[in-house]
């Protein structure tokens, strides 16, 4: 993992540096959406996640309807999605999600690897990966950055 054709691939991921109550890194998606389910977002913010979150549905595949076992705990414990670099029309509206952290002042790193652990699922704009032993925090690298990365997105 991590070279195709000579190049360096480095994927990215989102995601809170505080662990869940299941002991993981919720994603960026996962934080906004656990926002609206507390019904903290205003009304554009709830508007901007909804039609944000179908745009995503249409855009890519979610892993776990082709692989319902993929963020099973027992099967691959702590997997996690990142973004592959021909995933730019999907990072391409992160920032709006990342903006809605930023108003409830929650934080987001972004984390780069070129290899962030072992794959359990592929497809053309993403990874599932299951979190090498050695990398008990899931970072698959140092993060670069905190709270609404804009510039790196």
């Amino acid at each position: 993992m991590g070279m195709t054709d000579g190049e360096t691939v480095q994927y990215v991921r989102f995601q809170s540096p505080h662990r869940n109550g299941r002991g993981h890194f919720t994603g960026v998606f996962g934080l906004v959406n656990t926002l609206a389910r507390e019904g903290r977002l205003s009304d554009e913010q709830e508007s901007f996640r909804r039609s944000n979150n179908r745009w995503y549905d249409a855009a890519y595949t979610d892993p776990s309807t082709v692989d319902p076992t993929v963020y099973d705990d027992e099967v691959n414990p702590g997997a996690a999605a990142w973004f592959k670099p021909s995933a730019a029309h999907l990072l391409a509206r992160l920032p709006g999600y990342l903006e809605i952290l930023a108003a409830h002042g929650i934080d987001c790193r972004v984390l780069r690897s070129v290899d962030p652990g072992r794959v359990v699922y592929e497809d053309d704009v993403q990874v599932v990966v299951v979190p090498y032993a050695s990398d008990p925090a899931g970072t698959g690298a140092s993060w670069t950055g905190a709270g609404p990365p804009h510039s790196t997105a």
